[in-house]
Protein backbone atom coordinates (compact mmCIF):
# COMPACT_ATOMS: atom_id res chain seq x y z
CA UNK A 1 0.00 0.00 0.00
CA UNK A 2 1.56 3.17 -0.90
CA UNK A 3 1.58 6.48 0.59
CA UNK A 4 -1.09 7.64 -2.25
CA UNK A 5 -3.42 4.81 -1.51
CA UNK A 6 -3.11 5.43 2.00
CA UNK A 7 -4.32 8.84 1.95
CA UNK A 8 -6.92 8.61 -0.33
CA UNK A 9 -8.66 5.75 2.35
CA UNK A 10 -7.74 8.49 4.81
CA UNK A 11 -9.47 11.06 2.72
CA UNK A 12 -12.59 8.48 1.98
CA UNK A 13 -13.16 7.76 5.70
CA UNK A 14 -12.98 10.80 6.49
CA UNK A 15 -15.63 12.12 4.03
CA UNK A 16 -17.80 9.40 5.26
CA UNK A 17 -17.50 9.73 9.09
CA UNK A 18 -17.73 13.68 8.67
CA UNK A 19 -20.56 13.94 6.26
CA UNK A 20 -23.67 14.22 9.18
CA UNK A 21 -21.44 17.28 10.78
CA UNK A 22 -19.47 19.02 8.30
CA UNK A 23 -19.98 19.37 4.96
CA UNK A 24 -19.24 21.94 2.39
CA UNK A 25 -22.54 21.69 0.49
CA UNK A 26 -24.91 22.26 3.14
CA UNK A 27 -22.48 25.21 4.13
CA UNK A 28 -22.79 26.46 0.58
CA UNK A 29 -26.43 26.61 1.00
CA UNK A 30 -27.02 27.32 5.11
CA UNK A 31 -24.41 29.44 5.80
CA UNK A 32 -26.68 32.52 6.49
CA UNK A 33 -26.09 34.45 3.00
CA UNK A 34 -28.94 33.15 1.12
CA UNK A 35 -32.83 34.40 1.55
CA UNK A 36 -35.66 32.70 0.59
CA UNK A 37 -39.05 33.85 0.21
CA UNK A 38 -42.06 32.37 2.42
CA UNK A 39 -45.17 32.27 0.60
CA UNK A 40 -47.98 33.55 2.42
CA UNK A 41 -50.92 32.42 4.57
CA UNK A 42 -54.07 32.59 3.48
CA UNK A 43 -55.09 34.57 6.60
CA UNK A 44 -52.67 37.13 5.17
CA UNK A 45 -54.18 37.32 1.88
CA UNK A 46 -57.51 37.42 3.54
CA UNK A 47 -56.26 40.55 5.72
CA UNK A 48 -54.86 42.34 2.57
CA UNK A 49 -58.13 41.67 0.29
CA UNK A 50 -60.13 42.93 3.03
CA UNK A 51 -63.66 42.85 1.43
CA UNK A 52 -62.48 41.84 -2.02
CA UNK A 53 -62.38 37.90 -0.83
CA UNK A 54 -64.64 35.55 -2.90
CA UNK A 55 -65.48 33.25 0.05
CA UNK A 56 -67.38 30.05 -0.79
CA UNK A 57 -71.11 29.82 0.38
CA UNK A 58 -73.01 26.66 1.42
CA UNK A 59 -75.31 26.99 -1.33
CA UNK A 60 -72.07 26.65 -3.99
CA UNK A 61 -70.74 23.62 -1.29
CA UNK A 62 -73.92 21.60 -1.74
CA UNK A 63 -74.51 22.41 -5.22
CA UNK A 64 -70.60 21.70 -6.60
CA UNK A 65 -70.28 18.74 -3.47
CA UNK A 66 -66.75 20.68 -2.47
CA UNK A 67 -65.82 24.18 -1.88
CA UNK A 68 -64.54 26.69 -4.45
CA UNK A 69 -60.78 27.95 -4.08
CA UNK A 70 -60.15 31.08 -2.49
CA UNK A 71 -59.19 33.75 -4.39
CA UNK A 72 -58.00 37.71 -4.60
CA UNK A 73 -57.24 40.33 -6.94
CA UNK A 74 -53.59 40.22 -8.53
CA UNK A 75 -52.89 43.88 -7.48
CA UNK A 76 -53.39 43.35 -3.87
CA UNK A 77 -50.27 45.40 -1.52
CA UNK A 78 -48.46 41.31 -1.57
CA UNK A 79 -44.73 41.64 0.29
CA UNK A 80 -43.27 38.52 0.98
CA UNK A 81 -41.50 37.82 3.74
CA UNK A 82 -37.76 36.68 3.91
CA UNK A 83 -36.08 34.09 5.68
CA UNK A 84 -32.45 32.51 5.80
CA UNK A 85 -31.71 29.17 4.06
CA UNK A 86 -31.57 26.70 7.01
CA UNK A 87 -30.38 23.11 6.50
CA UNK A 88 -33.88 22.10 8.29
CA UNK A 89 -35.33 23.69 5.14
CA UNK A 90 -32.90 22.65 2.59
CA UNK A 91 -32.98 18.71 4.22
CA UNK A 92 -36.52 18.45 2.23
CA UNK A 93 -35.47 19.55 -1.03
CA UNK A 94 -35.55 17.40 -4.22
CA UNK A 95 -31.82 16.19 -4.79
CA UNK A 96 -30.44 17.48 -1.72
CA UNK A 97 -29.04 14.40 -0.72
CA UNK A 98 -27.20 14.04 -4.46
CA UNK A 99 -26.38 17.53 -4.49
CA UNK A 100 -24.61 16.92 -1.09
CA UNK A 101 -22.65 14.01 -1.99
CA UNK A 102 -21.61 15.45 -5.46
CA UNK A 103 -19.98 18.69 -3.61
CA UNK A 104 -18.54 16.98 -1.23
CA UNK A 105 -16.55 14.44 -2.90
CA UNK A 106 -15.47 17.10 -5.38
CA UNK A 107 -14.00 19.27 -2.37
CA UNK A 108 -12.21 16.05 -0.91
CA UNK A 109 -11.18 14.98 -4.64
CA UNK A 110 -9.49 18.46 -4.93
CA UNK A 111 -7.47 17.71 -1.27
CA UNK A 112 -6.09 14.39 -2.41
CA UNK A 113 -5.75 15.81 -6.03
CA UNK A 114 -3.19 18.59 -4.43
CA UNK A 115 -1.45 16.34 -1.79
CA UNK A 116 -0.49 13.87 -5.24
CA UNK A 117 0.99 16.49 -7.29
CA UNK A 118 2.58 17.83 -3.94
CA UNK A 119 4.17 14.27 -3.27
CA UNK A 120 4.79 13.13 -7.12
CA UNK A 121 6.71 17.13 -7.12
CA UNK A 122 9.17 15.64 -3.93
CA UNK A 123 9.57 11.85 -5.07
CA UNK A 124 9.75 10.25 -8.13
CA UNK A 125 6.25 8.31 -8.59
CA UNK A 126 6.63 7.86 -12.71
CA UNK A 127 6.48 4.06 -12.03
CA UNK A 128 3.15 4.71 -9.96
CA UNK A 129 -0.35 5.32 -10.69
CA UNK A 130 -1.84 9.17 -10.11
CA UNK A 131 -4.67 8.78 -7.80
CA UNK A 132 -5.45 11.54 -7.75
CA UNK A 133 -6.45 11.24 -11.35
CA UNK A 134 -8.79 9.02 -10.65
CA UNK A 135 -10.41 10.85 -7.85
CA UNK A 136 -10.90 13.82 -10.72
CA UNK A 137 -12.60 11.65 -13.29
CA UNK A 138 -14.84 9.61 -10.54
CA UNK A 139 -15.74 12.99 -9.86
CA UNK A 140 -16.85 13.95 -13.79
CA UNK A 141 -18.45 11.03 -13.84
CA UNK A 142 -20.76 11.36 -11.01
CA UNK A 143 -21.24 15.38 -12.37
CA UNK A 144 -22.26 13.74 -15.67
CA UNK A 145 -24.90 11.17 -14.03
CA UNK A 146 -26.19 14.12 -12.37
CA UNK A 147 -26.30 16.07 -15.15
CA UNK A 148 -28.53 12.75 -17.27
CA UNK A 149 -30.39 12.30 -14.01
CA UNK A 150 -31.82 16.28 -14.31
CA UNK A 151 -32.10 15.60 -18.25
CA UNK A 152 -33.91 12.40 -17.55
CA UNK A 153 -36.84 14.32 -15.75
CA UNK A 154 -36.95 16.64 -18.43
CA UNK A 155 -37.58 14.07 -21.11
CA UNK A 156 -40.20 12.44 -18.87
CA UNK A 157 -42.37 16.26 -18.98
CA UNK A 158 -45.87 15.54 -19.98
CA UNK A 159 -45.69 18.97 -22.37
CA UNK A 160 -42.75 18.06 -23.87
CA UNK A 161 -41.21 20.93 -24.46
CA UNK A 162 -38.16 20.22 -22.52
CA UNK A 163 -37.79 17.28 -24.51
CA UNK A 164 -37.80 19.42 -28.04
CA UNK A 165 -35.07 21.49 -26.31
CA UNK A 166 -33.15 18.60 -25.60
CA UNK A 167 -33.22 16.93 -29.32
CA UNK A 168 -32.61 20.10 -30.46
CA UNK A 169 -29.56 20.97 -28.83
CA UNK A 170 -28.01 17.44 -29.05
CA UNK A 171 -28.12 17.40 -32.87
CA UNK A 172 -27.04 20.77 -33.55
CA UNK A 173 -24.18 19.55 -30.86
CA UNK A 174 -23.35 16.70 -33.67
CA UNK A 175 -23.56 19.06 -36.52
CA UNK A 176 -21.07 21.50 -34.73
CA UNK A 177 -18.76 18.97 -33.35
CA UNK A 178 -18.60 17.11 -36.72
CA UNK A 179 -17.44 20.89 -38.02
CA UNK A 180 -14.86 21.65 -35.40
CA UNK A 181 -13.12 18.04 -36.04
CA UNK A 182 -12.34 19.03 -39.96
CA UNK A 183 -10.24 22.07 -39.06
CA UNK A 184 -6.62 21.60 -38.81
CA UNK A 185 -4.37 21.90 -36.14
CA UNK A 186 -2.86 24.67 -37.20
CA UNK A 187 -6.05 26.58 -36.38
CA UNK A 188 -7.40 24.37 -33.25
CA UNK A 189 -4.73 22.62 -31.84
CA UNK A 190 -6.42 20.05 -29.80
CA UNK A 191 -3.71 17.05 -30.81
CA UNK A 192 -6.03 14.46 -31.75
CA UNK A 193 -4.65 13.59 -34.69
CA UNK A 194 -1.18 12.89 -33.80
CA UNK A 195 -3.05 11.34 -30.16
CA UNK A 196 -4.53 8.75 -32.52
CA UNK A 197 -1.97 8.04 -34.28
CA UNK A 198 0.15 7.36 -31.51
CA UNK A 199 -2.77 5.07 -29.79
CA UNK A 200 -2.67 3.22 -33.28
CA UNK A 201 0.96 2.83 -33.58
CA UNK A 202 1.42 1.26 -30.35
CA UNK A 203 -1.83 -0.49 -30.29
CA UNK A 204 -0.78 -2.22 -33.58
CA UNK A 205 2.70 -3.06 -31.87
CA UNK A 206 0.91 -5.13 -29.27
CA UNK A 207 -1.09 -6.83 -31.20
CA UNK A 208 1.69 -8.21 -33.69
CA UNK A 209 3.75 -8.50 -30.18
CA UNK A 210 0.73 -10.75 -29.24
CA UNK A 211 0.55 -12.96 -32.58
CA UNK A 212 -1.41 -11.29 -34.96
CA UNK A 213 0.83 -10.34 -37.34
CA UNK A 214 -1.69 -9.71 -40.38
CA UNK A 215 -4.04 -6.79 -38.33
CA UNK A 216 -4.27 -3.35 -39.26
CA UNK A 217 -5.71 -0.60 -37.84
CA UNK A 218 -9.05 -0.50 -39.96
CA UNK A 219 -11.37 1.58 -38.40
CA UNK A 220 -8.89 4.74 -37.53
CA UNK A 221 -11.28 7.09 -39.28
CA UNK A 222 -14.75 6.08 -37.46
CA UNK A 223 -12.39 6.09 -33.87
CA UNK A 224 -11.71 10.03 -34.80
CA UNK A 225 -15.10 10.58 -35.20
CA UNK A 226 -16.01 8.86 -32.17
CA UNK A 227 -15.67 12.23 -29.69
CA UNK A 228 -17.82 14.19 -31.89
CA UNK A 229 -20.65 11.75 -31.32
CA UNK A 230 -20.12 11.36 -27.65
CA UNK A 231 -20.25 14.57 -26.95
CA UNK A 232 -23.84 14.96 -28.30
CA UNK A 233 -25.17 13.51 -25.38
CA UNK A 234 -23.17 15.88 -23.28
CA UNK A 235 -24.39 19.09 -24.68
CA UNK A 236 -28.39 17.90 -24.53
CA UNK A 237 -27.84 17.78 -20.81
CA UNK A 238 -26.39 21.29 -20.40
CA UNK A 239 -28.76 22.99 -22.37
CA UNK A 240 -30.80 23.64 -19.67
CA UNK A 241 -27.90 24.41 -17.50
CA UNK A 242 -26.53 27.08 -19.86
CA UNK A 243 -30.06 28.90 -20.11
CA UNK A 244 -30.60 29.00 -16.25
CA UNK A 245 -27.10 30.56 -16.23
CA UNK A 246 -28.18 33.18 -18.50
CA UNK A 247 -31.68 34.02 -16.53
CA UNK A 248 -29.87 33.59 -13.12
CA UNK A 249 -26.55 36.21 -14.78
CA UNK A 250 -29.03 38.52 -15.69
CA UNK A 251 -31.05 38.85 -12.48
CA UNK A 252 -27.76 38.89 -10.79
CA UNK A 253 -26.46 41.94 -12.79
CA UNK A 254 -29.59 43.59 -12.19
CA UNK A 255 -29.97 42.93 -8.39
CA UNK A 256 -25.91 44.22 -8.07
CA UNK A 257 -26.36 47.43 -9.81
CA UNK A 258 -24.98 49.40 -7.25
CA UNK A 259 -22.07 47.46 -6.85
CA UNK A 260 -19.50 48.06 -10.08
CA UNK A 261 -16.80 45.67 -8.83
CA UNK A 262 -19.28 42.74 -8.49
CA UNK A 263 -20.51 43.51 -11.78
CA UNK A 264 -17.75 42.88 -13.59
CA UNK A 265 -16.67 39.54 -11.80
CA UNK A 266 -20.35 38.01 -12.62
CA UNK A 267 -19.70 39.22 -16.51
CA UNK A 268 -15.79 38.23 -16.10
CA UNK A 269 -17.76 34.46 -14.66
CA UNK A 270 -20.30 34.57 -17.57
CA UNK A 271 -17.90 34.76 -20.39
CA UNK A 272 -15.07 33.02 -18.93
CA UNK A 273 -15.82 29.56 -21.07
CA UNK A 274 -15.06 32.25 -24.47
CA UNK A 275 -11.72 32.80 -23.10
CA UNK A 276 -11.21 29.04 -22.68
CA UNK A 277 -12.25 28.84 -26.69
CA UNK A 278 -10.25 31.41 -27.61
CA UNK A 279 -7.05 29.72 -25.40
CA UNK A 280 -7.07 26.78 -28.16
CA UNK A 281 -6.71 29.00 -30.97
CA UNK A 282 -3.39 28.47 -31.97
CA UNK A 283 -3.11 31.87 -34.06
CA UNK A 284 -4.49 33.74 -31.59
CA UNK A 285 -3.13 32.12 -28.41
CA UNK A 286 -0.21 30.45 -28.79
CA UNK A 287 1.28 31.98 -32.05
CA UNK A 288 0.59 35.34 -30.75
CA UNK A 289 2.09 35.02 -27.34
CA UNK A 290 5.57 33.23 -28.55
CA UNK A 291 5.83 35.25 -31.83
CA UNK A 292 4.02 38.45 -30.61
CA UNK A 293 4.63 41.04 -33.60
CA UNK A 294 6.90 44.08 -32.55
CA UNK A 295 7.30 46.41 -35.46
CA UNK A 296 9.62 44.62 -38.13
CA UNK A 297 10.25 41.92 -35.19
CA UNK A 298 8.62 39.74 -33.28
CA UNK A 299 9.05 38.91 -29.78
CA UNK A 300 8.34 36.10 -27.31
CA UNK A 301 6.42 36.55 -24.63
CA UNK A 302 5.50 32.67 -23.33
CA UNK A 303 7.36 30.20 -25.09
CA UNK A 304 5.57 27.40 -26.05
CA UNK A 305 6.49 24.98 -24.00
CA UNK A 306 4.99 26.90 -20.26
CA UNK A 307 2.22 27.80 -22.62
CA UNK A 308 0.15 24.83 -21.69
CA UNK A 309 0.90 25.48 -17.69
CA UNK A 310 -0.09 28.65 -18.13
CA UNK A 311 -3.50 27.43 -20.06
CA UNK A 312 -4.31 25.49 -17.16
CA UNK A 313 -3.54 27.69 -14.93
CA UNK A 314 -6.24 30.38 -16.49
CA UNK A 315 -8.84 27.61 -16.64
CA UNK A 316 -8.55 26.65 -12.96
CA UNK A 317 -8.50 30.70 -12.28
CA UNK A 318 -11.73 31.23 -14.16
CA UNK A 319 -13.24 28.24 -12.26
CA UNK A 320 -12.57 29.25 -9.08
CA UNK A 321 -13.77 32.44 -10.49
CA UNK A 322 -16.86 31.21 -11.05
CA UNK A 323 -17.59 29.51 -7.99
CA UNK A 324 -16.90 31.97 -5.63
CA UNK A 325 -19.98 33.96 -7.87
CA UNK A 326 -22.47 30.97 -6.63
CA UNK A 327 -23.99 33.02 -3.66
CA UNK A 328 -24.81 35.60 -6.43
CA UNK A 329 -26.30 33.54 -8.98
CA UNK A 330 -28.42 31.64 -6.17
CA UNK A 331 -29.69 34.37 -4.74
CA UNK A 332 -30.89 35.92 -7.98
CA UNK A 333 -32.54 32.99 -8.67
CA UNK A 334 -34.50 32.95 -5.18
CA UNK A 335 -35.31 36.54 -5.82
CA UNK A 336 -37.54 35.39 -8.68
CA UNK A 337 -40.25 34.62 -6.34
CA UNK A 338 -40.42 38.43 -5.43
CA UNK A 339 -40.26 38.95 -9.30
CA UNK A 340 -42.95 37.27 -10.35
CA UNK A 341 -45.28 38.67 -7.24
CA UNK A 342 -44.23 42.39 -8.72
CA UNK A 343 -45.24 41.00 -12.50
CA UNK A 344 -48.74 40.12 -10.72
CA UNK A 345 -49.40 42.83 -9.11
CA UNK A 346 -49.41 44.75 -13.27
CA UNK A 347 -51.85 42.52 -14.30
CA UNK A 348 -55.46 42.19 -13.99
CA UNK A 349 -58.16 39.96 -12.80
CA UNK A 350 -58.20 37.33 -9.94
CA UNK A 351 -56.33 34.61 -8.75
CA UNK A 352 -56.41 31.41 -6.43
CA UNK A 353 -54.57 31.81 -2.94
CA UNK A 354 -53.39 28.23 -3.56
CA UNK A 355 -51.50 29.64 -6.89
CA UNK A 356 -49.87 31.94 -5.33
CA UNK A 357 -48.82 29.78 -2.71
CA UNK A 358 -47.17 26.81 -5.02
CA UNK A 359 -46.01 29.81 -7.70
CA UNK A 360 -44.24 31.02 -4.48
CA UNK A 361 -42.73 27.51 -2.75
CA UNK A 362 -41.90 26.31 -6.21
CA UNK A 363 -39.13 28.53 -6.42
CA UNK A 364 -37.07 27.54 -3.09
CA UNK A 365 -38.18 23.69 -4.21
CA UNK A 366 -36.19 23.79 -7.26
CA UNK A 367 -33.00 25.61 -5.40
CA UNK A 368 -30.76 22.20 -5.15
CA UNK A 369 -31.53 21.31 -9.12
CA UNK A 370 -30.37 25.33 -9.69
CA UNK A 371 -27.26 24.63 -7.86
CA UNK A 372 -26.38 21.58 -9.98
CA UNK A 373 -26.52 22.60 -13.04
CA UNK A 374 -24.82 25.77 -11.89
CA UNK A 375 -21.60 24.12 -10.31
CA UNK A 376 -21.51 20.13 -12.22
CA UNK A 377 -21.59 22.70 -15.60
CA UNK A 378 -17.81 23.93 -14.90
CA UNK A 379 -15.27 21.72 -15.97
CA UNK A 380 -12.72 22.35 -13.33
CA UNK A 381 -11.73 18.11 -13.38
CA UNK A 382 -11.77 17.95 -16.65
CA UNK A 383 -8.48 20.11 -16.36
CA UNK A 384 -7.36 18.16 -13.55
CA UNK A 385 -7.34 15.16 -15.25
CA UNK A 386 -6.43 16.36 -18.03
CA UNK A 387 -3.11 17.65 -16.63
CA UNK A 388 -2.74 14.44 -14.63
CA UNK A 389 -2.81 11.63 -17.76
CA UNK A 390 -1.13 14.50 -20.03
CA UNK A 391 2.15 14.29 -18.04
CA UNK A 392 1.80 18.24 -17.72
CA UNK A 393 3.82 20.84 -15.20
CA UNK A 394 2.29 23.53 -13.35
CA UNK A 395 5.83 24.85 -13.36
CA UNK A 396 6.19 27.16 -16.52
CA UNK A 397 9.54 26.86 -16.89
CA UNK A 398 9.48 22.56 -16.81
CA UNK A 399 10.44 21.35 -19.74
CA UNK A 400 7.63 19.11 -21.01
CA UNK A 401 8.18 15.78 -23.09
CA UNK A 402 5.48 15.34 -25.58
CA UNK A 403 4.23 12.27 -23.79
CA UNK A 404 5.40 9.37 -26.82
CA UNK A 405 6.04 5.93 -25.43
CA UNK A 406 8.83 3.78 -26.63
CA UNK A 407 8.43 0.71 -28.17
CA UNK A 408 6.32 -1.52 -26.70
CA UNK A 409 7.94 -4.25 -24.65
CA UNK A 410 6.15 -6.21 -21.85
CA UNK A 411 7.70 -7.45 -19.07
CA UNK A 412 7.61 -11.00 -17.74
CA UNK A 413 7.47 -12.31 -14.67
CA UNK A 414 11.04 -13.68 -12.80
CA UNK A 415 10.41 -17.04 -12.57
CA UNK A 416 10.27 -18.29 -8.67
CA UNK A 417 12.76 -19.82 -6.59
CA UNK A 418 12.09 -23.54 -6.13
CA UNK A 419 12.66 -24.53 -2.56
CA UNK A 420 12.16 -27.99 -0.92
CA UNK A 421 9.32 -27.39 1.78
CA UNK A 422 7.63 -29.47 4.64
CA UNK A 423 4.53 -30.68 4.13
CA UNK A 424 2.99 -28.25 6.64
CA UNK A 425 4.70 -25.66 3.93
CA UNK A 426 3.56 -26.85 0.81
CA UNK A 427 -0.04 -25.34 0.64
CA UNK A 428 1.29 -21.56 2.11
CA UNK A 429 3.83 -21.93 -0.59
CA UNK A 430 1.12 -22.48 -3.63
CA UNK A 431 -0.74 -19.79 -1.94
CA UNK A 432 1.59 -17.23 -2.24
CA UNK A 433 3.23 -18.44 -5.68
CA UNK A 434 -0.61 -17.67 -6.87
CA UNK A 435 -0.80 -14.32 -5.28
CA UNK A 436 2.76 -13.45 -6.47
CA UNK A 437 1.38 -14.95 -10.30
CA UNK A 438 -1.75 -12.66 -10.04
CA UNK A 439 0.08 -9.80 -9.00
CA UNK A 440 2.78 -10.76 -12.11
CA UNK A 441 -0.14 -10.65 -14.83
CA UNK A 442 -2.01 -7.60 -13.07
CA UNK A 443 1.39 -5.25 -13.49
CA UNK A 444 1.64 -6.50 -17.24
CA UNK A 445 -1.71 -5.72 -17.53
CA UNK A 446 -1.33 -2.21 -16.51
CA UNK A 447 2.26 -1.51 -18.39
CA UNK A 448 1.06 -2.77 -21.28
CA UNK A 449 -1.82 -0.38 -21.33
CA UNK A 450 -0.37 2.45 -20.21
CA UNK A 451 1.80 2.13 -22.62
CA UNK A 452 -1.11 1.30 -25.55
CA UNK A 453 -2.80 4.52 -24.18
CA UNK A 454 0.03 7.34 -24.41
CA UNK A 455 -0.17 10.59 -22.67
CA UNK A 456 0.18 12.03 -26.00
CA UNK A 457 -3.52 10.82 -26.85
CA UNK A 458 -4.96 11.62 -23.23
CA UNK A 459 -3.99 15.25 -24.48
CA UNK A 460 -5.64 15.59 -27.39
CA UNK A 461 -8.62 13.81 -26.22
CA UNK A 462 -9.09 15.57 -23.12
CA UNK A 463 -8.13 18.99 -24.78
CA UNK A 464 -10.68 17.90 -26.89
CA UNK A 465 -13.52 17.37 -23.89
CA UNK A 466 -12.28 20.53 -21.73
CA UNK A 467 -12.58 22.60 -25.31
CA UNK A 468 -16.08 21.59 -26.23
CA UNK A 469 -17.39 21.97 -22.29
CA UNK A 470 -16.75 25.24 -22.34
CA UNK A 471 -18.35 25.93 -26.19
CA UNK A 472 -21.42 24.31 -24.65
CA UNK A 473 -21.95 26.82 -22.26
CA UNK A 474 -21.08 29.38 -24.46
CA UNK A 475 -24.02 28.71 -27.24
CA UNK A 476 -26.58 27.67 -24.59
CA UNK A 477 -25.58 30.56 -22.41
CA UNK A 478 -25.78 32.69 -25.43
CA UNK A 479 -28.98 31.73 -26.16
CA UNK A 480 -30.71 32.14 -23.19
CA UNK A 481 -29.53 35.74 -23.08
CA UNK A 482 -31.46 36.16 -26.68
CA UNK A 483 -34.36 34.26 -24.93
CA UNK A 484 -34.72 36.02 -21.66
CA UNK A 485 -34.16 39.45 -23.39
CA UNK A 486 -36.12 39.33 -26.51
CA UNK A 487 -38.17 36.13 -26.88
CA UNK A 488 -39.92 36.30 -23.42
CA UNK A 489 -40.59 40.34 -23.16
CA UNK A 490 -41.77 39.89 -26.96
Amino acid sequence: MGIQLVVSLLAATIMQRMAPHCSFARWLLCNGSLFRFKHPSEGELCALAGKQVAKPNRRDRRQNGESKPLTVPKDIDLHLEKAPVRVIDALVLRFFLEYQWLIDFAVYASGVFIFTECYCSIVDASKEVNIGAIWCVLTVLFGLKTLHTLMSHYFGSEEGGERSVCLAFGFLSLLVAMLVLVVREDYLEFGLEPGFNSLFNNLETFVKQQGYADWSPGYQADCEAWPGCSVCLHWSSLAFPGLRLAQTHLDAVQMNSDRPLIQILLHMSFMSPIIVLILWVKPIARDFLANAPMGKTSVTIVSSSAFDSMRLGIIVALCVLRLAMTRYHLQAYLNLAQKWVEQMKREAGRIAAIDIQKKVTRVFCYLTVVTLQYLTATYLFVVFFFFCIGDFSWNPGAEQTPGVTPALVLPTAAPAASVVLDDDEEGVDYMEEDIQATVSRLSESFTALRSVLTPLFFRGFFAFLTWWVAACQVLSSLFGIYFHQYLMQS
